[in-house]
């Protein structure tokens, strides 16, 4: 099984990490969540309602944000144009308008554009949106990834690895968005293998281990734990 018995919360303006071994049910755990996979049993909860086996779109809509470990972007296009279709869960002007024009659709145009330059200058991209996506720094595309999840106005964003192939120079950088995103009042939950950044930037730590929960606390009580060392900290608590 990938998870089994597993259970916590992410309270609403943590910044909460999940670490764990490689194979640990990290990703899996996300895809639960986000309506990827259905699970066998358990529930998932958010804000109070129930939403186990929600699809992907309905997460959204919720308000339930989330990056993949794989930068998830249109290479090809804009980034303006890459925000505008991340929007497109949140529109509500159909074919019909938008070829006819109609001022419904003219002025919901001119929001989600200006939705989209606010979360290109907020992720540190700004005069960058004529620039095309495939042509970015991988750093540069894992911002792009996330301003595309908060165009869509989430409280809760979900980042998986979200410094994956980024040098430890840029690291600083996306730790320093991270905790922005917090201040803009919406609740991060990452999975992270930098244990750095990890106890740098979280508020609590929960650490998976074949899929269950063995231990979660403050870096400080994680770091100190026996069973966290033993299964994931004790060859990498200086990388």
């Amino acid at each position: 099984m990938a998870v089994s018995d597993l259970t916590f919360e992410v309270r609403e303006g943590e910044i909460v990490s999940i670490i764990g071994p490689n194979g640990a049910g990290k990703t899996t755990l996300f895809n639960l969540i986000t309506g990827i996979y259905r699970p066998t049993s358990g529930r998932v909860t958010f804000a109070g309602a129930e939403i186990t086996g929600c699809r992907r779109f309905q997460a959204a809509r919720l308000g339930i944000g989330r990056t993949f470990q794989a930068t998830t972007i249109f290479k090809e296009a804009t980034l303006l144009d890459n925000l505008i279709v991340a929007q497109s869960l949140h529109t509500r002007t159909g074919l019909l308008g938008a070829i006819a024009r109609t001022r419904g659709a003219r002025l919901e145009e001119g929001r989600v554009r200006q939705k989209a330059l606010e979360a290109i200058s907020f992720v540190g991209l700004a005069g960058e949106e004529a620039k095309r996506a495939g042509s970015l720094t991988e750093e540069a595309q894992k911002r792009l990834s996330i301003a595309m999840v908060l165009a869509t106005n989430p409280s809760l964003v979900l980042l998986d690895e979200p410094t994956g192939g980024v040098n430890l120079e840029e690291v600083g950088g996306l730790m320093e968005l991270i905790r922005g995103m917090r201040q803009r009042g919406i609740t991060v939950c990452l999975i992270e293998h930098k244990m750095r950044m990890v106890m740098a930037i979280s508020d609590r730590i929960i650490v998976l281990n074949y899929g269950r929960n063995i231990a979660e606390g403050t870096p400080a009580e994680v770091a100190a734990d026996k069973e966290v060392i033993r299964a994931y900290l004790g060859s990498r608590r200086a990388s």
